[in-house]
């Protein structure tokens, strides 16, 4: 019998030695694309964490973007995520594509902005948005938020036609308009992006300015949206600032999170933000200045660290 006890603690005390000192924390972060902005910050991020927070392993998940993660987040299934500005709060207030559907989410922080450019190219005469009545424009990817924005933008200023809207990519709406079978076209993302910097190289491209007076009501009806200013010179031949609609990229995290989690992953991504910015151009943009600008309420947690670092 007493061997059989001395046995037992024996087998006890090595299961004791085999175990860690804490268990480690498992993070999953949804992005987007392998190829967008969303993954690309979001890998970056994964890497600040597993380099700078104790007892934690970080990744990055290839998603669908903003309404996937959304989901996934809130049903518990990856820690936290990105999301425009407006489809985070459009879930939260089961709006949009979660109509009668509100998801259980927080904010964690405003990243960068994300802004809606129109442009044109000298050739069509285009000068403002007033102009774009009777145009064929290219609002952006079927379903994308660019082609949700660019609708409501064109019906505040009574120009959108139906008949006329055409949904290409990016790549294909800049391409579009230097054949001439498009007479303006769209990207959201931060300003300078690609498709504009190859279109204003091989053509004079015209980049549209809103007035913030004509088109108030739209800010008063989707308040995630913002006015934003992309200064002269951002595009080679830009030689005034445009006034644009900002859809920020914000980070998000489920409602009923660990408070104490979430103040530690904010903490260390906002304390390491000049490696993050190494990452992307865009990652730049982040900042304590600006990461309480969301368009719902902050969790707890990321609250917490942003009163403190204040």
């Amino acid at each position: 019998m007493k061997l059989g006890r001395n046995l037992k603690m024996l087998a006890v005390a090595t299961a004791l030695l085999a175990m860690p000192a804490s268990a480690e924390e498992r993070i999953s972060i949804g992005t987007g694309g392998t190829g967008g902005l969303f993954y690309v910050i979001g890998a970056g991020m994964a890497d600040i964490i597993n380099k700078y927070m104790e007892d934690a392993t970080a990744r990055a998940e290839v998603t669908g973007a903003s309404v996937e993660n959304i989901r996934r987040v809130a049903a518990g299934q990856m820690t936290f995520g990105f999301s425009s500005s407006s489809t985070l709060y459009e879930a939260k207030n089961g709006e949009g594509p979660f109509d009668g559907d509100p998801q259980a989410v927080a904010a964690m922080a405003y990243l960068y902005p994300a802004v809606l450019q129109f442009a044109t190219i000298a050739d069509t005469g285009i000068k403002g948005f007033e102009d774009l009545a009777g145009k064929r424009v290219n609002l952006g990817p079927p379903g994308s938020n660019s082609a949700v924005l660019a609708q409501r933008l064109l019906e505040a200023y009574g120009v959108f036609d139906p008949g006329n809207a055409q949904f290409l990519s990016y790549t294909e709406g800049t391409n579009a308009l230097m054949n001439g079978t498009v007479d303006a076209t769209v990207v959201l993302a931060g300003a300078p992006t690609a498709a504009l910097i190859d279109l204003d190289a091989q053509r004079d491209m015209v980049l549209l300015s809103l007035d913030e007076e004509k088109v108030g009501g739209l800010f008063e009806d989707y308040p995630f949206y913002q006015p934003y200013e992309i200064p002269a010179g951002t595009y080679p031949d830009q030689t005034e600032a445009v006034i644009v609609v900002n859809d920020p990229a914000t980070l998000f995290v489920k409602e009923d999170a660990d408070p104490g989690l979430i103040e530690a992953i904010t903490r260390t991504l906002f304390e390491h933000l000049d490696e993050l910015g190494e990452i992307h151009p865009q990652a730049k943009a982040i900042s304590l200045e600006t990461a309480t600008r969301t368009p719902i309420d902050l969790h707890p947690g990321a609250k917490s660290y942003f009163d403190s670092a204040q």
